[in-house]
């Protein structure tokens, strides 16, 4: 069995960030899924467990980041192409989504991003495979 993730995030109001990704195209796990928290499925591999604010305290014995004032972590994300980049921010902007930088091209690389409505980054990026080196 390959190791999968599991990234938890805590949001203010889960049914608006349900339907919030929804507008992006993720979907969400039924089985991981009830009034305080939910499964988005990411990639075969790849999940992010969305869990309401008191929910995601009983994992934790320290206070939330408000994601609005403080970085927290930058949720990388990679994507099959530039042009998917550009279609997943749209998205992100026309569901409430807010920019909080410019688009950043570095030529082998495309990358931008969105905040969430809590306000966690999440980066997005192509990176032209030629680019990348095999590693030993």
């Amino acid at each position: 069995m390959s190791t999968k993730m599991f990234l938890n995030l805590p949001v203010k109001d889960l049914p608006k960030s349900i339907e919030f990704f929804t507008k992006l195209g993720y979907k969400f796990n039924p089985q991981f899924t009830d009034e305080s928290a939910t499964c988005m499925i990411v990639s075969e591999s790849n999940f992010v467990m969305l869990l309401a604010e008191g929910r995601f305290q009983e994992f934790t014995p320290k206070a939330i980041a408000d994601a609005t004032k403080t970085t927290e972590m930058l949720i990388g994300l990679s994507c099959e192409s530039r042009d998917k980049v550009r279609e997943m921010v749209a998205k992100a902007l026309a569901a409430g989504g807010t920019k909080y930088a410019d688009e950043k091209d570095y030529g082998f690389m495309l990358q931008h991003g969105y905040q969430d409505l809590d306000g966690h980054i999440w980066e997005l990026f192509y990176m032209d495979p030629a680019h990348v080196q095999p590693q030993a």
